[in-house]
């Protein structure tokens, strides 16, 4: 697979399988035509052709791999198992059958996840476990699903954490509060989470965070003034691109070094940005370092 060139390893596109479960719910998250309704946020606007495969396979031409999931954000990991199987199911069949270049990202309900069943998806089309960020909200929380982090070390498969359901607010925000400070924080508490207890208890997993993991790298050095001790460079954990820019990137890369930083555009719910850090970084960034995360090896 390493020989294919570029990877995209944090896109969202929903199977007509998918679409059709999230039409015939009665409470969120639900499609009412393609309006997208959540708890705690404002009604969302869905194009249906940001779903087509086709189409999308188009808008990046020098990929050769895109790897999509099921969005954390619409929680559906942490919805009732009844409610949560469908869906899931769903998502499973339809992103085994999307066509080249495509490539999936695993989902799992987080109260009560079925091991084998996970051990059974985890092939070449689904290439690793999502795991929205806050059901790694503390050291705790993820020593509690650590045996399913356990099925995919134990497959060779990485995980993707990505941002999770916002909680439910009374008080009003903007609409761009979510992403910008809720989704922020989940992921700088997931970072710290696996900092202090992951590797300890999952010696091989890879794993990689979406957003720079919110940018939590960058306070090592805060951590570390704090009493928190000396960053430890781990070099199967990983951070994706998506939602920065060259300023951030750079911060992140200086702390991580730039083996670190995996291209994540995370289309349709944003555009991708360049992280414009010269030819090498680019390569490794679009090319290398992706083939470490979801493959192991480097090329």
């Amino acid at each position: 697979m390493c020989e294919r060139g570029a990877t995209d390893i944090h896109q969202h596109l929903w199977p007509e399988a998918v679409v059709e479960q999230l039409r015939i719910r009665t409470r969120p998250p639900r499609l009412d035509g393609w309006t997208l309704r959540l708890s705690g946020e404002p009604p969302i606007a869905v194009r249906p052709e940001d779903h087509d495969p086709l189409r999308r396979a188009r808008l990046d031409p020098g990929l050769r791999r895109i790897a999509v999931s099921l969005s954390g954000s619409l929680g559906i990991e942490h919805l009732p198992p009844g409610e949560a199987a469908p869906l899931l199911d769903a998502w499973h069949q339809g992103a085994r059958e999307l066509p080249d270049p495509f490539v999936g990202w695993a989902s799992a309900h987080t109260a009560e996840p079925d091991h084998d069943g996970l051990t059974a998806l985890l092939d070449d089309r689904l290439i690793g476990l999502q795991l929205p960020a806050t059901a790694l909200a503390t050291p705790t929380a993820l020593e509690k699903l650590a045996p399913l982090l356990a099925v995919a070390e134990a497959a060779g498969k990485p995980v993707f954490v990505h941002p999770g359901p916002r909680p439910p607010s009374e008080e009003p925000t903007p609409p761009w509060w979510p992403t910008v400070v809720g989704h922020v924080g989940q992921l700088h508490a997931a970072w710290w989470s696996w900092y202090t207890a992951g590797r300890a208890l999952l010696p091989r997993l890879r794993i990689c965070f979406a957003a720079a993991a919110g940018l939590a790298p960058v306070h090592h050095e805060r951590f570390t003034l704090r009493g928190g001790g000396r960053l430890r460079l781990d070099p199967c954990v990983f951070v994706d691109t998506s939602s920065y820019g060259r300023q951030a990137l750079d911060a992140v890369a200086r702390v991580l070094g730039i083996d670190a930083l995996v291209l994540g555009s995370d289309r349709p719910c944003a555009a991708p940005g360049a992280p414009e850090l010269g030819a090498a970084a680019d390569h490794a960034v679009r090319v290398s370092n992706p083939c470490h995360l979801l493959e192991g090896v480097r090329p």
